[in-house]
């Protein structure tokens, strides 16, 4: 009760949208719609199947406008800075993304995120005012400082189920953020998504526009195991939308499940290569009922050749031949591999046949042929907050993802080649980090994470806040330690029987974002008095409080070298990436020059106010370069 009479235009849509609902769009009236449903005018603009919504050519505005951002190294932050490839990046995640497409462009295997789920209580960066510029929207909510660049003050705004651009709102945070995604995925990257009911429908068709449709494969079901009630039924499940970049670079993932195997297929005769007839050992027979592949898969049954035999002809498969099992095996051939008889459907899906001590074929459990099934019950919101409390010993974050749901996603694109990047750009307490850490651990892998999480301050009456962490990436980060640490103690505590000990990577480099370390030239100038002070600040373009650090990493990032790359410090240069590109930031004097050119370097880049008005050094450095044929840069 509010003390207000009756709103009498609310009413009558109220009771409009009753009879007419489809004529609302978040809330508002179409006009459009409703002329159409009461048969006046039917003729839509632009009549296609198209997503679109309020908002929606100011979110491609934000997604092309570049950055002049950069990230800058916070190594008392760090744990083993030098020696990690593990990265934590603290900043706003759009101007992050822009920051890593030239370095990581195309190099990223799997990026999960867990985005707000827009539940009318999420708070994140949108803009609520369709007719204005990104510029006019950071500068109006007050997250620019006095010299015009973004603070981190003021970013998160709620997005009301009151607002008129609800679903907007969330669809243009969302969109570019994950069409930049979509750059950094190899071409067999895959990309999953957790969501919940409020909008999946939304995300579907988004990431079918920035995916391809033809690049879903699937929409998995996470089994919450208990659920809260969520009006008529009670809500235990939410949604991982899973895509990739390319289905056709895509193979069919491995499965660590133990189901039987069980039931009746049929190899036919096809293409075998390179063998033409296999020997099996004498004795064993493989026609007939009894003719047994024998060997199991947890608990399964054995599996039977149960007519004809493995033979092979001018390198095909010369009679059909039925496996008693329990799947499906489509289009299936059998090869010759490595000395293992291998089922293979289009060199995608495999399982290996292998010999045992009394010369019988079984099956290896490792590489099982049963596909990730597309209900998982891996974990629980109960079981992600227990895990943390386990760690800081207290509870410093409600509900995050468990780690083992995540343990679960990473590893089925990456369980054949353990040596790859996950990205998390909502990394929120860094559930991601701590699972590949922990999966590296079980099964010796190399992948290495990069999360990227905003410093979003905690809530001053939060455990969280009270234990002396001011935000939520303060969390991230100290959770990665204390992962670390817990895994340093368990080798210790271990023989190290297998000679693995010490080889995991357990570090990681942390980094923030900040505005660059070279001054920008303002296209907004009105008047010849600042065009004249904005003209002498540029006799330097360098910011005079940068550190030479700073710069180095900058300037490496802007030439599209990754963040993990090795950094060799000489006495007047630095050399990058193997020797790929090296930088003069300190000093230039001829004789540096030819110590640099005597490296062999693919690209030299050193700042101009090196050659303090020397003309003549800078012009013949140029020619040397040209001689050597380096490309050479000057900043």
């Amino acid at each position: 009760m509010d003390g207000k009479s009756l709103n009498i235009t609310e009413e009558k849509l109220n009771q409009l949208k009753e009879i007419i609902p489809e004529a609302f769009t978040e809330g508002k009236i179409d006009w459009e719609k409703l002329k159409a449903t009461l048969g006046e005018d039917i003729e839509f603009k632009n009549e296609r199947y198209v997503l679109n919504w309020a908002g929606k050519s100011d979110a491609f505005r934000v997604l092309q406008s570049p950055t002049t951002s950069t990230l800058v190294p916070d190594k008392e932050e760090s744990v083993n800075f030098d020696d990690t490839e593990h990265i934590f990046i603290e900043g706003e995640n759009l101007e992050i993304l822009k920051i890593l497409q030239k370095s990581y462009f195309g190099k990223i295997k799997m990026i999960y995120i867990d985005p707000p789920y827009n539940t009318g209580n999420d708070k994140f960066i949108y803009p609520d005012k369709f007719s204005e510029t990104k510029e006019e929207y950071l500068s109006r909510i007050g997250d620019k400082d006095e010299s015009g660049y973004m603070t981190r003050e003021g970013l998160f705004r709620t997005n009301s189920k009151d607002s008129g651009h609800y679903h907007s709102n969330w669809l243009s945070m969302m969109y570019p953020r994950l069409f930049l995604a979509r750059n950094l995925l190899r071409d067999d990257g895959v990309i999953f998504v957790s969501i919940d009911d409020n909008e999946v429908h939304n995300l579907r068709l988004m990431m079918n526009e920035i995916f391809g449709e033809e690049n879903h494969l699937s929409t998995l079901i996470w089994d919450l195991r208990s659920g809260t009630s969520a009006g008529h039924f009670t809500r235990a499940h939410e949604y991982i939308m899973v895509y990739t970049k390319n289905k056709i670079d895509l193979p069919n993932f491995p499965s660590s499940d133990n189901s039987p195997i069980t039931g009746r297929t049929t190899i036919r005769p096809t293409e075998v290569n390179p063998i033409s007839q296999i020997e099996f050992p004498s004795g064993l027979r493989f026609e007939g009922i009894d003719a047994v592949f024998s060997g199991t898969i947890g608990n399964a049954e054995p599996v039977k050749i149960i007519s004809n035999q493995l033979v092979f002809e001018n390198g095909k498969l010369k009679y059909p031949v039925i496996l008693e099992s329990s799947w499906r095996m489509r289009n299936q051939i059998i090869r010759w591999v490595n000395g293992n008889v291998t089922i293979d459907s289009k060199g995608q899906k495999v399982i290996e046949l292998y010999f045992n001590d009394k010369g019988v074929p079984w099956y290896k459990k490792e590489r099982g042929f049963i596909n990730p099934k597309s209900v998982v019950r891996e974990g629980t919101t109960k079981e992600g907050t227990l895990e943390l409390e386990e760690l800081f010993g207290k509870r410093v974050m409600p509900f995050p993802k468990p780690c083992s749901l995540l343990k679960y996603l990473i590893d089925i694109p990456t369980k054949i080649n353990g040596d790859n990047i996950i990205l998390d750009f909502f990394a929120g307490s860094a559930t991601t980090g701590h699972s590949v850490l922990d999966l590296n651990k079980e099964d010796g892998g190399n992948r290495k994470f990069i999360m990227v999480q905003l410093p979003e301050k905690c809530d001053e009456t939060s455990e969280a806040f009270k234990a002396g962490y001011k935000t939520i990436a303060d969390i991230g980060k100290e959770r990665i330690r204390r992962v670390i640490k817990k895994i340093k103690a368990e080798e210790n505590s271990k023989l190290d029987v297998d000679g693995t000990a010490g080889k995991q990577d357990l570090g990681f480099k942390v980094f923030k974002l900040q505005k660059s370390n070279f001054r920008i030239w303002r296209s907004d100038v009105n008047n010849e008095e600042e065009l004249v002070t904005q003209l002498e600040k540029f006799t330097d373009p360098v910011d005079e409080k940068s550190k030479i650090e700073n710069i180095l990493y900058e300037l490496l990032l802007k030439s599209g070298i990754p963040l993990t790359a090795k950094i060799e410090e000489k006495e007047n240069y630095y050399l990058a990436n193997d020797g790929e590109i090296a930088l003069m930031l300190d000093r230039v004097d001829e004789n540096i020059i030819k110590e640099v050119i005597f490296e062999k370097t693919q690209k030299i880049i050193t700042l101009d106010r090196l050659f303090k008005d020397n003309d003549q050094l800078k012009t013949n450095t140029a020619l040397q370069m040209k001689d050597a044929e380096i490309d050479f840069r000057v900043v």
